[in-house]
């Protein structure tokens, strides 16, 4: 395949039929990208310009959300990782670096699990660790209500909006605006960042979250996890935004496990580290490409 600055935009198959969106554009190593949620889209538009000098950034949809086909499922992570090696394959038929961000981080890591010998390196940025959801749960929702109270109108909303049983699309969307602005340490611009990661506003699909959040608590945690990261022998960058409203520390048992870890903390960022710190995170992923 031939690679141009200004890149490619289409369809991967999955092995079982469904379409999935893809995007690659750039030059370089092969780095292919797994958004957050579960049940969100894409939001790499600036880390693919912003990465485009060192790799060819491959940028997609995971089932069921975003421009991939709607679908049934299945909502697991066997079935993710299935995808994720059907867009690695069309876009990196030998090996690929791998980032990803937030439940992304865990699918990356997952896939690099389950194979090492088709990736290069992983980025893993802003993951919440390989232990119980106890090792960080608590804090974060003590912090997401911190954030959000400190503006008690948006406070107000935000409670009303969470606790209806039924919301319009047009709520889903005012609701997610308001949580994600508890993801930025600049809360100046915190509600330009949301509205932001908001547009454009592909929805929601809430069963497959619901199932994989499901499935990590049921999983995750365990020795036989703790093992398999000992013997994952491929180089890793983890990549924390300090102000993150997750615990960090909660990411310390994926970094004791990995034998070939470096872990780059950008003080002045939330949760979206590229966003409030874009030098120091394209330094960061910079080191294993």
């Amino acid at each position: 395949m031939t690679w141009t600055e200004s890149g490619t935009t289409g369809t991967v198959t999955a092995d079982d039929g469904v379409r999935l969106w893809a995007s690659g554009s750039g030059r370089g190593t092969p780095l292919v990208m797994c958004h957050g949620g579960p049940g969100l889209w894409d939001m790499f538009e600036d880390v693919a310009g912003l990465l485009g000098g060192l790799a060819t950034t491959v940028r997609w949809d995971q089932r069921g959300c975003g421009r991939s086909e709607r679908c049934a499922g299945p909502w697991t992570t066997e079935r993710f990782v299935a995808d994720l090696d059907a867009v690695r394959a069309h876009y990196a038929p030998d090996r690929t670096a791998l980032l990803g961000h937030s439940w992304g981080a865990q699918l990356a890591l997952s896939y690099a699990l389950a194979h090492p010998e088709r990736v290069s390196a992983l980025v893993y940025v802003a993951g919440i660790g390989i232990g119980p959801d106890a090792d960080w749960r608590g804090a974060y929702e003590e912090n997401l209500l911190a954030r959000i109270g400190e503006h008690p109108e948006r406070r107000a909303r935000w409670r009303e909006l969470t606790d209806r049983p039924q919301r319009t699309d047009e709520e889903e969307r005012e609701w997610a605006v308001l949580q994600w602005t508890a993801e930025f340490e600049d809360r100046e611009r915190a509600p330009e960042h949301a509205e932001r990661m908001a547009d454009p506003w592909f929805g929601i699909n809430t069963e497959c979250s619901k199932a994989l959040n499901a499935e990590r608590r049921r999983a995750w945690g365990t020795p036989e996890l703790y093992a398999a990261c000992q013997a994952l022998d491929l180089p890793v960058v983890i990549v924390d935004g300090e102000r993150d409203i997750r615990p960090r520390s909660a990411v310390d048992s994926l970094e004791r496990a990995l034998p070939q870890v470096r872990r780059v903390v950008l003080p002045d960022a939330g949760h979206l580290p590229w966003v409030e710190d874009p030098d120091g995170f394209r330094e960061a992923v910079a080191t294993v490409l």
